[in-house]
């Protein structure tokens, strides 16, 4: 998750802090739609007042608004189209610290899917699925760096050579299925550094308390351009496909 997206998401959350803008909230998400004037009526607010707080909720993406004339009035003396709420289908979460279940999720799925019509194994498809939705993710990053930042990685130069993940953005999977979740995350990592162009740093496994059981190592420039066909892993790579 880039900083733009962290702060944007924050701020809608945020706005929900506020009593008369979660009522309003949780007003419009029981209703298909509601108007400035029912809202305020039901709240027994002032109109202003409940325009005001449904136009932050609906800037912040919590809420959808549409113009509408009432049912059985057109034409030239019908008035204005009343601005109209509901809830949106967008979904708002933030989590300290980042969690990215939904990504594991959908690699998850996307395995077992594609599993089921091959007939491989499961766990063999998972590291080509996380492989690839890795690469992707190098490919859209600046630098290996950033798409360890924006996958909720927290990346921290270590003393002792190379740099380590402060943070699993799938911690709660791990306690419960660390072999299965650290061969994901290594294969993602992986992934990155093929995605990232010119990308000089190879991955290993090394398990930690407190941290990721990835980290990533400098490695030459020669090494780091040579063409690799998918499913074949560094030298040095200690977690290779079976």
């Amino acid at each position: 998750m880039s900083p733009r997206e962290w702060s944007d998401r924050v701020s809608a959350v945020s706005a929900l802090d506020d009593p008369t803008r979660r009522a309003l909230y949780e007003l419009v998400s029981g209703r298909e739609r509601t108007s400035r004037d029912d809202a305020a009526e039901a709240l027994g607010l002032p109109r202003s007042t409940a325009a005001f707080h449904l136009d932050r909720l609906a800037d912040e993406g919590l809420l959808d608004v549409e113009f509408r004339r009432p049912a059985g009035r057109g034409g030239p003396g019908a008035g204005r189209p009343a601005k109209l709420y509901s809830r949106s289908a967008a979904e708002t979460n933030v989590s300290v610290p980042s969690r990215r279940y939904e990504l594991a999720a959908e690699l998850f799925a996307q395995a077992i899917s594609t599993a089921a019509t091959s007939g491989e194994p499961v766990r063999t498809v998972l590291r080509r699925v996380a492989v690839d939705a890795g690469r992707a993710a190098g490919a859209r990053a600046a630098s290996f760096e950033d798409a360890l930042v924006d996958g909720g990685f927290e990346p921290r130069e270590d003393p002792a050579g190379g740099i380590v993940m402060g943070n699993c953005p799938f911690h709660q999977l791990a306690q419960r299925h660390t072999e299965l979740v650290c061969e994901l995350n290594y294969e993602l990592l992986r992934g990155v550094t093929e995605g990232v162009p010119h990308c000089a740093v190879r991955v290993v496994s090394d398990p930690g308390a407190g941290r990721c059981c990835v980290r990533a190592l400098e490695t030459d420039r020669e090494t780091a351009d040579e063409p690799r066909p998918d499913g074949v892993t560094r030298p040095g790579d200690p977690l290779s496909p079976s």
